[in-house]
């Protein structure tokens, strides 16, 4: 019998995920719900998270979640990396009218 994913799921699933990673209790009982949270709405998750750019977003993920920065690759946005660990696809995803910009470097090889 297959269970179908609600966001709830995927958002629980994303918060699980992060924690792992998190640097200490605020990281990872505020910060890594508040990320998982926003990946599931329907911009990019720095626009989501309020940030003018992608560098200012990596920086804040760098300070949070050191150790998944160290092996997010370069070429590789944060939401599609989160959800590729994950083994899911972020719901917006589906409905993007952007997503060549995240999934390029997929496409590419």
């Amino acid at each position: 019998m297959k269970t179908e994913m609600t966001l709830e799921m995927i958002e629980r699933e994303v918060t699980l995920f992060l924690q792992y990673y998190a640097k200490n209790s605020y990281s990872k009982y505020v910060i890594a719900p508040h990320v998982a949270a926003m990946s599931l709405k329907e911009h990019h998750l720095y626009e989501d998270l309020g940030f003018k750019n992608r560098v200012q977003m990596g920086r804040y993920m760098k300070c949070h979640f050191p150790k998944l920065a160290e092996q997010k690759p370069l070429d590789k946005l944060w939401k599609k990396f989160i959800y590729d660990s994950i083994g899911k696809v972020a719901p917006a995803c589906f409905t993007c009218k952007d997503n060549i910009n995240c999934f390029a470097c997929a496409l590419a090889g």
